[in-house]
């Protein structure tokens, strides 16, 4: 399962980048306002940092405006993904981007129907919310178990993407399905190193070699 980093923090970005923990980044214009940067600089300056496909959206609710918005944030870099809302126009849209050659995220996913919709319309990638799901009462890993079998019923190309990731649970249940992706804010994918008993065991060697006294030269 890829990972992508659900920020516009650049400096979080790099970390996660360098460590090879990240495929690539979504943002949202949520993101973009908390890093209070100029959206396009620094959309172009995250698609430097991964190789990957990174999510810019557009702001417009209208076919003609998103493909005039989806034409300049094609241009920032090769691995921009345009995101769409998962509306008519946003389907519209999605279906002129992909038979042009670009990818195409659809977002707010929050049932299989419109999932199934995003995938006949050509999006590269689906973004069912499981957090926002969960929060309406329903559960979000039954989004995606339903998305999975119908996708895989008609092998349709489409990436399931797993949004609104709250936790680790959300990221081991999403792998376990067999998801594409999920995307998650960076606190959440470092989380997933954490464990008592790693924790435990690090204390132990460290208390059992500062006994011997020794070090380990450094060349």
């Amino acid at each position: 399962m890829k990972f992508f980093a659900d920020t516009a923090d650049t400096a979080a970005i790099s970390e996660l980048a360098e460590a090879g923990l990240i495929d690539g980044v979504t943002t949202n214009p949520s993101l973009i306002h908390k890093s209070g940067r100029d959206f396009l600089e620094v959309t172009k300056e995250i698609c430097a940092l991964v190789d990957g496909p990174v999510s810019a959206e557009v702001v417009a609710l209208d076919h003609a405006q998103m493909m005039r918005e989806g034409e300049t944030l094609r241009k920032i870099a090769d691995n921009v993904c345009i995101k769409v809302p998962l509306t008519i126009d946003g389907l519209k849209t999605c279906r002129a981007l992909t038979n042009d050659g670009t990818m195409v995220n659809v977002t707010l996913c929050f049932s299989a129907n419109q999932a199934l919709l995003a995938a006949k319309a050509g999006a590269t990638f689906v973004s069912p919310f499981v957090g926002r799901h969960d929060d309406n009462g329903f559960d979000g890993m039954d989004l995606i178990r339903d998305i999975r079998l119908i996708y895989d019923n008609y092998d349709f190309a489409t990436e399931i993407l797993v949004a609104s990731v709250r936790h680790a649970t959300h990221v081991l249940e999403s792998a376990r399905i067999g998801a594409d992706v999920m995307t998650a804010p960076p606190a959440v994918i470092k989380s997933l190193a954490n464990h008592v008993l790693t924790e435990k065991g690090i204390a132990s060697f460290t208390a059992d070699w500062e006994k011997t006294g020794q070090s380990i030269p450094i060349a």
